[in-house]
């Protein structure tokens, strides 16, 4: 493994840094992963339905792509694993390596480690690092206790999602449904969740593998990440790979060195006798050799002398937790009253500290006493609007029910006439309010169905799918809409249509040569 391929930039993160991290490299190589997902799993989807629905167990089906989801898992870490060192593989490439790669961890992942609930971060510690017994398990430990949390949190969170998906398609539904045919649609529904016929058993088979195909990429790319950072911090990859940088850079400087070390060779004889002639005193040489100017530029260059890449890599390394484990705790601790404040004595102070003592005593009771004062003042100014504004009022009149609660007992023998007279008075309100209580009345006698005390408008449209006729429900229909655009639009219609209304609804329900009974009231 050859670290300094790295695509992405190594630093110490969050845990939660690290799960995003992943999820940005399976966005990155989107292509890579769900073009080998959809070739393997599509296949396998449609082969265990169909061997599903020979035996009569559809249900199977489903249960056996959720048991599998550790095989197909698979596809997004290889690709993530050789992406991440700039080797991105070919879909053909990925399937091929699906025949053998990691197979001698599918016992396990398929048996007993099926429910772990950190399967995304020990994936990739078996798969790519190969270890066994012991080993793996020690590696695993390691790898995974201090973001064990973590991994159990990602794993619930992906499970929400694909429970979310697959409830969505299923309300999604709803939404072309009318709202007037909703619970039919319900009790249909029902009814058909009970039987369990086959299209829906595959329906929902083919609904739970999508909600699969789109969160569980992320949800191996999550822990990958999270594997990635862990072993960052354990073994200082980001460190290791500014020091290799630095070892290539020292390479290519050797043969420069190497033929400044010769040259000083060459001319330490004459150097050698200019020291013997001159004898200069030890501690003025080295004095000289401190304040010359540093040397280390002159063969290494002036890259070596200022890499701030090391310097960084350094501090940040220094910075990390694990590597300088540094809390601050601050604790709150009583003070001891024994030992007064010593500020000195002064005359002054101690008047100060007097005074200000007596203000704070006394100075809340002058200043509600002076409070008290101006309110009893000005007591003429403002006792009189509020004494007004404390007594009671007579109730406005309801502006939508006029008349008494007696006229609504029943409705009258004359109703078409009675509705007139209550328009042409300018009473048009309650001119439709009447009408739709008469409307009610007879749609409720013909359907021969019994409403509620105080149903709705909805309801009584529900109420009047029983009518015999198509006729008299449109005529229903649109009584209850002229009431509802009135009553809640503040639309009233116009005379011509009122009486058109009028006169169908007549004709409809009779009214011209019975009366009817009041039962609901508008």
């Amino acid at each position: 493994m050859r670290i300094e391929t790295l695509t992405v930039a190594l630093r110490p993160r969050t845990a939660w840094e690290a799960v995003e991290l992943g999820m940005a490299l399976v966005r990155r190589h989107a292509a890579a992963i769900w073009t080998p997902w959809l070739a393997l799993t599509l296949p396998v989807l449609v082969l265990v339905n169909l061997l599903a629905w020979s035996i009569g167990a559809i249900w199977l089906a489903g249960l056996a792509m959720w048991w599998l989801k550790p095989l197909f898992d698979r596809i997004p870490l290889y690709v993530l694993a050789h992406a991440v060192f700039g080797d991105v593989p070919a879909p053909r490439r990925t399937l091929q390596a699906q025949r053998h790669w990691g197979m001698r961890w599918m016992p396990a992942y398929l048996t007993w480690r099926r429910f772990g609930p950190v399967r995304s971060l020990y994936l990739p510690v078996d798969l790519l690092e190969g270890g066994r017994g012991e080993d793996a398990r020690h590696r695993r430990r390691a790898l995974g206790t201090p973001v064990y949390g973590v991994g159990v949190l990602l794993t619930s969170v992906c499970l929400h999602f694909e429970f979310v998906l697959v409830l969505g398609a299923g309300m999604l539904a709803l939404l072309f449904i009318p709202g007037e045919y909703v619970a039919e649609t319900a009790r249909w529904a029902w009814n058909e969740l009970s039987r369990q016929p086959v299209w829906l058993q595959l329906s929902g088979n083919a609904v739970a593998w999508l909600a699969t195909t789109l969160v569980e990429p992320f949800f191996v790319g999550a822990g990958f990440g999270l594997y990635l950072n862990r072993r960052t911090e354990i073994e200082g990859w980001d460190i290791e790979i500014v020091l290799r940088r630095l070892r290539t850079r020292l390479v290519k400087a050797a043969a420069p060195l190497l033929l400044v070390l010769a040259l000083s060779g060459v001319a330490m004889p004459g150097h050698a006798q200019q020291a013997k002639a001159e004898a200069p005193a030890p501690v003025q040489k080295k004095t000289a050799a401190a304040k010359g100017p540093p040397t280390l530029p002159k063969v290494f260059g002036s890259s070596l002398a200022d890499d701030r890449g090391l310097r960084e890599a350094v501090k940040q390394a220094y910075a990390d937790p694990s590597l300088s484990p540094k809390k601050k705790v601050v604790r709150w601790q009583p003070r001891d009253k024994s030992k007064p404040l010593n500020l000195g004595k002064s005359p002054l102070l101690e008047w100060l500290a007097a005074a200000f003592a007596a203000i704070m005593e006394y100075g809340l009771w002058v200043l509600f006493g002076l409070l008290a004062l101006a309110l009893a003042l000005t007591s003429p100014r403002w006792w009189r609007w509020l004494r007004d504004g404390i007594a009671s009022e007579e109730p406005e009149p309801d502006a939508i029910r006029t008349a008494p609660a007696a006229e609504h007992d029943a409705l009258p023998e004359d109703l078409p006439s009675a509705i007139r007279r209550l328009w042409r008075a300018g009473r048009e309100r309650d001119a439709l309010a009447l009408l739709y209580r008469g409307s009610v009345e007879s749609m409720a006698a013909r359907a021969e169905v019994v409403l509620v005390p105080g149903a709705t408008e909805a309801e009584c449209l529900r109420a009047s799918r029983r009518l015999p006729s198509a006729d008299d429900r449109e005529a229903f229909a649109q009584a209850v809409r002229t009431w509802q655009y009135a009553a809640y639009a503040h639309g009233l219609p116009a005379t011509d249509d009122f009486e058109a209304l009028l006169d169908t609804l007549s004709q409809r329900f009779a009214w011209n040569s019975r009366g009817t009974s009041a039962g609901v009231q508008a």
